[in-house]
């Protein structure tokens, strides 16, 4: 029964009517049941926040720094607290051109040149390259303009080896190339460090070592490296035998080794290694 003036619904058409109002922004309180919520701009702009600080934790944790034990987790607690011993002044981080033993040679990061291994001990730096000298009273150094050193002490990881690595850097490359010619005309004029910083005996007058010291020019730095066994004994120096049957002759080693081919071999590795970083420079 209708009212006059009323008029009568088709089949369906309330439904059209409920339709017309979702699309207009209106709700169906009918088809809306069971569904998901709908992805807003709002909720749209929150996952994308959410992600992005997901992903740059994950490249904060992740990204390796100089030092790490394990690569992006940091150093060790162990080994942090073994951290070698350095003397002296660091350089000013304002230089680019500094001598930084941390960025050079990290505490915990073995030096592998070659198959050689070897881990980096005590460290000498400062400003005055005539510390870094044997023998103060003939300085070759003098009136070179060195303005800066860096002395690092290693150990052989696989043999009884010990070495020492002087970097020394200077205006130019003419005047680094002056100093290298007159260190070589006096052989010994480094001073070889030991792991605790301390300065070894001196090779004897005259005496040839087994591991011929290198001084090399790379840009503006010289880097002077030299090795001796173990004990750090001078590698020219002998140990009486022992009481015994007569030793068989020892094997020939290749010439210019004096004797001592593993302290050649970590001569050669660590002085390439303490040149690499300024080849460019």
């Amino acid at each position: 029964m209708t009212t006059q003036g009323e008029r009568t619904q088709t089949p369906g058409e309330g439904r059209v009517d409920r339709a017309e109002q979702r699309v207009g922004g209106g709700a169906d309180p009918e088809g809306d049941k069971g569904r998901g919520r709908r992805l807003t701009g709002r909720r749209a702009a929150g996952w994308i926040v959410l992600v992005g600080v997901v992903a740059a934790g994950g490249w904060i944790i992740t990204r390796p720094m100089p030092g790490d034990y394990i690569p992006g987790l940091g150093p060790s607690t162990k080994d942090s607290a073994r951290t070698p011993k350095v003397v002296g002044a660091p350089p000013p981080p304002t230089d680019p051109g500094a001598l930084n033993v941390d960025n050079l040679f990290p505490a915990q990061r073995v030096v592998e040149v070659g198959g050689y291994k070897a881990r980096r001990n005590g460290v000498r730096q400062g400003e005055n390259c005539a510390e870094v000298l044997q023998d103060r009273a003939q300085d070759p150094l003098k009136d070179t303009g060195c303005q800066s050193y860096l002395t690092v002490s290693f150990t052989g990881q696989d043999h009884p080896v010990l070495s020492s690595v002087t970097m020394l850097r200077f205006p130019d490359q003419a005047t680094a190339a002056r100093a290298a010619d007159a260190l070589r005309a006096k052989p010994g004029a480094v001073a070889f460090i030991l792991a605790d910083t301390t300065t070894a005996t001196a090779q004897p007058a005259g005496a040839k070592p087994g591991g011929e010291p290198r001084v090399e020019t790379v840009g503006h730095y010289v880097t002077v490296t030299s090795s001796r066994p173990g004990d750090a004994r001078p590698a020219s120096t002998t140990t009486a035998p022992a009481p015994g049957p007569t030793p068989a002759a020892p094997t020939p080693t290749a010439p210019g080794t004096g004797g001592e081919p593993d302290l050649d071999e970590a001569t050669r590795a660590l002085s390439y290694a303490a040149g690499q970083p300024f080849v460019w420079m």
